[in-house]
């Protein structure tokens, strides 16, 4: 007879938002709505995105404040206007903005598994505006016990005061908590803290994040 399953290894999982949990709409459809070919269009946001999680555009501290987010990012989408006049503040209002994200098709299911497993869940984002009407319009809130935005701190991460802000709200220790994100700038800091982290690779939109993997982790 095999043996109950013991307590789960990790108290708490700490999820990033973006490209995590949630998804942007692909910004493409805008550049080909304004008159480009879809491969173009494609290659040309790819590329942005891409631009978006550099070290150089981090450093840009756009995620401490609404403004400074708004100013970072027309800047950057800036880039794509000789290719179709006005089109940065379209993409900003419709896709870089977090109201317009939707959830992975595997979130929802991981997060409520880890509730049934006791297992505390966070949420850690650089972002310039709350998550948590948007959680709860997509019904992800009721798993959601803590939500730490760097808006809110005025600073974002790698900075471990974020990492450690999170494991004190969730009431567990670094040592006792996963860290889930996409990024190694940002999301991989959370070593420095002593926490743990599982780096996800990226997935076309709508299709599975591979959360399942944390469910694995955390037995």
């Amino acid at each position: 007879m095999s043996s109950p399953p013991g307590p789960p290894r990790f108290s708490a999982v700490v999820f990033d938002f973006g490209d995590t949990l949630f998804h942007s709409p692909n910004g493409a459809e805008a550049l080909v709505e304004a008159g480009l070919d879809r491969d173009r269009a494609q290659r040309l946001w790819d590329e942005l995105w891409i631009a978006s999680k550099t070290a150089e555009e981090l450093a840009k501290g756009r995620d401490r404040s609404a403004e400074l987010h708004r100013g970072a990012w027309l800047d950057l989408l800036g880039r794509l206007e000789p290719y179709a006049p006005g089109i940065a503040e379209h993409l900003y209002d419709n896709v870089i903005h977090a109201d317009a994200w939707e959830p992975y098709p595997d979130a929802l299911g991981v997060l409520r598994a880890l509730c049934d497993r006791g297992v505390r869940v966070g949420v850690l984002s650089n972002i310039a505006s709350s998550l948590r009407p948007l959680f709860e319009r997509h019904g992800l809130a009721p798993y959601v016990e803590a939500y730490v935005e760097s808006f809110r701190h005025g600073r974002e991460k790698p900075d471990p005061a974020l990492f450690q802000a999170v494991c004190g709200d969730l009431r567990v220790a670094p040592a006792a908590a996963l860290m889930v994100g996409d990024s190694h700038l940002a999301d991989g800091a959370a070593v420095l803290t002593g926490m743990t982290v599982l780096l996800l690779p990226p997935v076309p939109p709508r299709t599975p994040r591979g959360l399942a993997r944390v469910l694995d982790l955390v037995r």
